[in-house]
């Protein structure tokens, strides 16, 4: 017993060692963001992207279109930022990963990962079949557990890094007519909290971000017209307000983390 308890003190003492030696190494290395569920502009993926590139950090944008994914990328070159359109459906472990190891064969150390994914339909819970079931909670909340991982494992080697996961109203409450939504929304909420918990003391900062509200995008304007304008002035969220609430994040004190954070407009009935 004594002598299983040296070696693993011994183990232990080795492998933060080495972690310390890949941190000092790290911080010699330029950083870079993976935002996964990019979409189009206005969007808060895209925003996001524009908005931390301004801080010479270089953007790995992706999304599983790749015409939205350029357009972006080419307002963030055309700006002076550096940026990359990457492929990704993050159905798929395998994508999610290579992804990783490109921003890593690229010589940056990764700082800032975003988890941007949300299939909201509604839908009556009687017509959900279990293979729309599975699909929908592999977008949208199956993802958030691979982006995590493999953050998490680069943010080990680097000594630091922020994930933050882009939640919704359903988060916290299931509504009428959003069954798969919502239990997939509060699953990713619960991971988030269970990341931050166990990764804060490594100087991993994991936040869960609630939108809570429309959000005066690309998206839903294209599929419910008229309906953002029908809120007022300031009545949706706007996606360049909401990137500048990630980019302070990202900018937090360690003595003051925020692991949750709700937006919605002054507008909005909670």
């Amino acid at each position: 017993m004594f002598t299983k308890l040296v070696r693993q003190t011994l183990e232990n003492r080795r492998e933060t060692a080495a972690r310390k030696r890949r941190a000092s190494q790290a911080a010699n290395l330029p950083r870079a963001a993976l935002i996964f569920g990019g979409g189009a502009y206005p969007g808060i993926g895209a925003a996001v992207a524009r908005r931390v590139a301004q801080e010479n950090i270089k953007i790995y944008f992706t999304g599983r279109t790749l015409a939205k994914l350029e357009a972006t990328v080419a307002a963030i070159r055309e700006a002076g930022g550096a940026a990359q359109a990457v492929v990704v459906d993050v159905a798929d472990e395998a994508q999610i990963a290579a992804a990783f190891a490109q921003a890593e064969a690229d010589g940056f150390a990764i700082d800032l990962v975003v988890h941007n994914v949300g299939t909201n339909r509604p839908g009556k819970f009687m017509d959900i079949d279990p293979v729309g079931l599975e699909k929908s909670w592999r977008s949208d909340c199956r993802s958030g557990f691979f982006v995590g991982q493999h953050a998490v494992r680069h943010m080990l080697n680097n000594g630091r890094g922020t994930v933050l996961f882009t939640g919704a109203s359903a988060s916290l409450r299931g509504k009428s007519g959003f069954g798969a939504f919502s239990s997939n929304k509060a699953g990713l909420r619960s991971l988030a909290q269970s990341l931050a918990r166990e990764y804060g003391p490594h100087n991993i900062h994991v936040a869960h971000v609630v939108i809570d509200g429309m959000v005066d995008g690309e998206r839903l304007k294209k599929f419910v017209p008229g309906l953002v304008e029908s809120q007022g002035e300031d009545g949706a969220l706007y996606p360049d307000a909401v990137a500048e609430s990630y980019w302070q994040l990202y900018r937090q004190h360690p003595s003051t983390w925020t692991q949750e954070l709700d937006l919605r407009p002054y507008r909005e009935n909670w």
